[in-house]
């Protein structure tokens, strides 16, 4: 089974260029962050004609998640428990939870999209915000793994964390000074790994960068950041036999200023299956 993970950064724009990937590159599952739309808005017909079942949260033109799919989705989750919520200059209980999170089942594995906060600036109430919900995130997964230490769990999506030197390559982000690397989110990121989780793409593919800004020709000067990730459980990293990161599609026209990342996995089943023909 081939998974991915895609910010896509507005899927009404670029459904086709995705399907199209997705076909071409045998894709199963994909997840996607920043779909931006509500779910009247989004282009199912496109991804139902191409053989994908899609469960998606999204509220407005901001955030949005979504998952595409192959095979059956079960059991699908809107939000984790306690997720934080988010509005600046709000305070009280019914703080607005944003569309940062869906989870499903899919062919036994238990598979989630996040789409984690950005965190603004290292002053912004959003940077608090964004390790509460890492934290809380964080939480969660101990609790997932602890119940059921066998569960194939997988974490995917836009962190919004660079977590080590070597994934850093835009100029602009400043160490003490820019969201992205500071040590409290390097620190979250690194409670994620230790509550269970691994990032299964880099042992395999230790080098490259998925995301480069639109602004002073980042992609040219390959001036990016690794944020984007696939972090499985030990059960899910087990099933791993290849990954890799799709930076051509950085490439064309209007693309995303992320790129997919992608694994394989062997389920020990048969590829003899029931997906439906594409001509």
């Amino acid at each position: 089974m081939r998974i991915a993970t895609w910010n896509i950064n507005s899927i009404r724009t670029r459904h086709a260029r995705a399907i199209d990937w997705m076909l071409r590159e045998d894709v199963d599952v994909v997840a996607f962050q920043e779909i931006k739309c509500k779910p009247e808005q989004f282009p199912y017909e496109a991804f139902q004609d191409a053989g994908y079942e899609v469960v998606l949260h999204g509220l407005n033109q901001w955030n949005g998640v979504a998952i595409a799919a192959r095979h059956p989705i079960e059991d699908v989750e809107i939000g984790f428990p306690g997720q934080p919520g988010f509005l600046k200059g709000h305070e009280g209980t019914d703080v607005p939870i944003e569309a940062r999170a869906i989870g499903a089942t899919v062919e036994g594995l238990r598979l989630w999209s996040l789409y984690v906060p950005n965190g603004r600036s290292l002053d912004d109430p959003h940077y608090l915000y964004k390790l509460d919900w890492l934290a809380t995130l964080t939480a969660d997964v101990r609790e997932w793994l602890a119940a059921q230490p066998e569960l194939p769990l997988a974490l995917m999506g836009d962190f919004n964390i660079a977590p080590l030197d070597s994934d850093v390559g835009d100029p602009s982000l400043v160490p003490g000074l820019s969201t992205h690397i500071s040590p409290p989110e390097r620190e979250a990121f690194a409670a994620l790994e230790a509550a269970g989780l691994t990032d299964v793409v880099r042992p395999i593919r230790p080098e490259g960068y998925t995301y480069w800004d639109y602004k002073q020709l980042r992609f040219p000067r390959n001036e990016g950041l690794r944020i984007d990730f696939i972090l499985g459980s030990q059960a899910f990293a087990d099933r791993v036999v290849d990954a890799s990161i799709h930076r051509e599609e950085r490439k064309g026209d209007g693309p995303s200023d992320h790129v997919p990342v992608v694994v394989d996995l062997d389920l020990g089943i048969s590829d003899d299956d029931d997906r439906p023909m594409i001509f």
